[in-house]
């Protein structure tokens, strides 16, 4: 197979360390101005896909969309026709916790969530989906040699964005969950059935408790620490 059906690469076009940003935009932004030689190779539905050279190192970095059905059909493509290895969801998340302020970095060990492909495959059990732990470790200290402060805990997962329970969030809130998002989940439990490593670093663009919130362009085009990490593990 020379290409997949949502990307158009052809095998070998993808490097092996690949960043999953949600927005498609925010990919084709950060391999503008942080990849060397960076090359488009996919276009099919404007999910933009770009490989090129960081600090001499290939890497690649892919938008998957949002919410996890569309991440776990990127994720699928990735690992099984391109042979990906490193996958690190690089994303955008709301904090539950009164204070986390807006742009700071979280490293996520694990991620609980509602979501229904989870539920099928481990027929209505709950599957603990945790991050790799090199990967995670990597990351840490190389925030550290960065200077970049982070929060390293457990995140939610889910397929709603918009719900009308103005306390959905307070159980998770005091057992500890930094923040909610739509993507990993179903990454950290694709990856480890598929024997491959993930990651989600997260930057905190809105507080769901304090109702602080950044604007579009600073989730597209900002939050840039997160890259740097990213980036770094390549």
């Amino acid at each position: 197979m020379e290409s997949s059906i949502h990307i158009e690469a052809k095998v070998g076009d993808i490097a092996e360390t690949i960043l999953l940003p949600g927005d498609p935009l925010r990919a084709k932004y950060v391999a503008e101005n942080f990849l060397e030689d960076a090359v488009c190779y996919n276009k099919v539905r404007n999910m933009f896909g770009y490989t090129g050279t960081y600090k001499g190192k290939r890497v690649s970095i892919q938008g998957s969309g949002m919410g996890m059905g569309s991440t776990a059909i990127y994720v699928n493509e990735l690992v099984e026709t391109y042979g990906c290895k490193n996958l690190i969801r690089v994303g955008t998340c709301g904090a539950i916790q009164e204070q986390l302020n807006v742009g700071q970095v979280i490293l996520a060990m694990s991620a609980s969530g509602d979501s229904g492909a989870n539920m099928a495959y481990f027929n209505g059990f709950q599957y603990a989906a945790t991050a790799d732990f090199s990967l995670l470790q990597k990351a840490y200290q190389t925030a550290q040699r960065l200077d970049i402060n982070t929060i390293q805990g457990s995140i939610f997962s889910t397929d709603t964005f918009y719900d009308d329970n103005p306390t959905r969030w307070d159980k998770w809130e005091r057992h500890g969950i930094l923040g909610v998002e739509m993507e990993t989940q179903i990454l950290f439990t694709i990856a480890k059935r598929l024997g491959v490593k993930a990651l989600s670093v997260l930057t905190v663009s809105d507080n769901i408790k304090t109702g602080a919130s950044a604007s579009a362009k600073d989730r597209e085009q900002s939050f840039m620490d997160m890259m740097r990490i990213a980036l770094d593990l390549a």
